[in-house]
This record gives C-alpha cells, structure tokens and sequence, in this order.
C-alpha cells in the first residue's frame, strides 16, 4: 500500500544537481557581478524549476534541492551562534573506482557559547513550502556533524571546560531549531547524518580514537544527541535521519555494515524513519534490519545517485525482497542512496540520468506497494 504521510514510498534524500543557471549566478556573486538580492532570484527560478520537476515525476516529497547551499552542512553549522569559519589545513580524503581525490573544505571553531540566533533555513523552508502542492521536506545537517569532524579540538576549552555543556547548549539549539520550523509549518525534517554510518568503519573509530574520543561509545552519545534535538518537535513532525558514507564528486569515504551501530541506533533513536545507503556491497546486508522496532520506517537507498547508468528494475525488487526477510515490506520505503549533489560541485551524471533515477524510483515503488 502507498502511502500518504512521510516516509513515503517513493521518497528522496534532498540534493540536486545544480543548472548550469544557478551555478553561474553563484559564480557572479562570488565576482561581485551579482547582488544578494539578484541571486536569491536566480535560486528562487531554479527552485521552483526543481520543484516542479519532483512534481510531474510523482514524488511526494519535495525539497528545494539545497539549491541555497555550498555545501549539505556547513551552511547551516556557519549560522550557528558561538561557531566561526577557519580556514584550515582539514583534508578528507574521498575514494572512488579510479583511486580517489581530496576534498579541502573550510572548517569551524565553537569559539563562544552554541545559540540560536535566529530559526536557520527558515525563510527558506518558506519559500519551498509557497511553490509546493506536495509534502515540503526541510534537510538539515545532525548535531553531531558540529563535533564529528574535529572532535573538541574544535572547542575552545575556556568556552567549554566541561564537555557536558558543549553537549547541552548544541541540544538547545536544535532543539529551538526544530521547534521554530514547526511553527513555519515543517512537518518533514530531514537529519544528514554521516558519523553514524562513519562509525560502522574501523579506520573511523581509529580516527575517533586518535583526536580523544571514546571510539566505542561515540555513537551513544550521538544518539543521546538527536533524541534531545527532537524531543520537543511538533507531534505531526515526521522525522528522518538519513546515514551517508561520504556523497563528494561520485565519491565515498567510510566503508562497512551498519552492524555495529545497529541494534543501539533502531532502537533507541526516536525517529520516524531511516534512510539507508545501499547501492553497493560497502554497506553490508540486511541483516541489522531485524532491529528495527516496528513502528519506525527504513527507507533503503538502493538507487546510486554516484553513477549514470540505471539499475535494473527486477534486480531492485530483489533486493527488496531480501530486505523484507528481516523486516515487513510494509515498514520498508524506496530512494537513491543519497543525493546527487551534496556540495555545489555535484555528483558525475546528467540532469536526464538524475530525473531517470528518480522516474525509476516513482515506478518501481507503484509496482512493489500499489
């Protein structure tokens, strides 16, 4: 049976290709060719182009593509009271078929208490929520990518003495966070996480391990982290946490099953659904899927939004069909494995593969739940 509240069956992680139009503009922005005003335009039109694309396709839910964003998180954790931009010699490095690259991103510093200042993404989601006759679905980067990365060395410890407050105060932003998008009418809150899946790797927990975190109980802490972001949520508020394993250029960063997070993650996370990558064999089986509770949704990511070519429809039902050995098929939903373009640069395929993955994701969801 289809379904008519989120997650829906034929459902997305967020992320679009960019049109040539907005990264243009942002370019001339970045010039000084084009005002702030000129390019929220620009994005306005390419924004409601992409909303009216996911519409005719036959999805449900609906984003703005990030269409605002350079990147899935930093643009959010920047607006964050207390947190300054660095520039810093932070290296990730991402791999892929052909060996792999290196991503050099900006980093961030907690250099004064966490605040919200002000409801992030807010008049955006509004924006979105005015050109949809669909279910408008608002991403936002997981409290724990603000530590994830750096771990305290990111954290003025004359600010944070005490790593419990640090803990508390990013709560507390979250947690007003949550709560403003509801009263702008938010009913469809999406949670990137990557620690959670990123944790499942041993070099991971090594690299937790190395800047003084504790590599075994990480992942409780986190979740401890996202149960409190959300405790105050509007009842109605659907919430997802999708878990991603780097999404960069058609590259990747972890690998691993989600064994290891999984029984502590299904069953204590309060959230509504889990959005899962697996399009290929670095994420592991199904197996860990007979922790999920029962009423709790997991959305498999078994479309690759990394490569161009189009899966096979029956070899998609499969894998369905394996999945559902471990938990009802009625619990269970359909997506690409992540976006396609988690940073402004984009995953390698065409805006036509893009539209084709999720026409694929729309039929072979009608196909399998009516």
């Amino acid at each position: 049976m289809q379904r008519t509240t989120p997650p829906f069956r034929a459902d997305h992680v967020g992320s679009l290709l960019r049109p040539k139009e907005l990264l243009d503009a942002r370019e001339s922005h970045k010039a000084g060719r084009l005002s702030a005003g000129e390019l929220r335009k620009v994005e306005d039109k390419c924004i409601a182009a992409a909303v009216k694309m996911q519409e005719d396709i036959g999805l449900k839910s609906i984003t703005d593509g990030e269409f605002r964003r350079g990147s899935w998180h930093m643009d959010f954790l920047y607006q964050v009271g207390g947190v300054k931009r660095v520039q810093e010699d932070l290296k990730i490095k991402f791999n892929n078929a052909q060996g792999g690259i290196e991503f050099t991103p900006s980093a961030l510093r907690v250099v004064d208490r966490l605040r919200l200042e002000k409801c992030i993404f807010g008049p955006d989601f509004e924006y979105l929520k005015s050109v949809t006759k669909g279910t408008p679905k608002l991403t936002i980067p997981s409290p724990s990518m603000m530590h994830y990365r750096g771990g305290q060395s990111i954290i003025d410890q004359s600010v944070y003495p005490n790593i419990k407050d640090f803990w508390d105060d990013l709560i507390n932003v979250y947690a007003q966070e949550v709560v403003e998008l509801g009263k702008l009418g938010c009913r469809y809150l999406q949670l990137d996480d990557t620690s959670l899946a990123y944790l499942n790797d041993p070099k991971q927990r090594e690299y937790i391990a190395q800047y003084g975190g504790d590599a075994e109980h990480q992942h409780l802490t986190y979740i401890r982290l996202i149960n409190g972001a959300v405790a105050q949520k509007p009842a109605d508020m659907t919430i997802g946490v999708h878990l991603c394993r780097g999404n960069f250029r058609s590259s990747w960063v972890a690998s691993g099953g989600y064994d290891y997070v999984a029984e502590a993650m299904f069953s204590e996370l309060n959230v509504n659904a889990f959005f899962l990558e697996y399009d290929d064999e670095r994420s592991g089986g199904f197996e860990p899927l007979r922790f999920v509770p029962k009423n709790k949704f997991v959305v498999l990511g078994l479309i690759t939004s990394k490569r161009g070519e189009l899966e096979d429809k029956d070899a998609i039902k499969r894998r369905i069909d394996q999945a559902a050995k471990f938990m009802p098929l009625d619990q269970i939903c359909l997506s690409p494995q992540c976006g396609f373009s988690s940073t402004q640069e984009g995953n390698s395929l065409s805006l036509e593969q893009q539209i084709a993955k999720l026409k694929l994701v729309v039929e072979i969801s009608r196909e399998v739940w009516g």
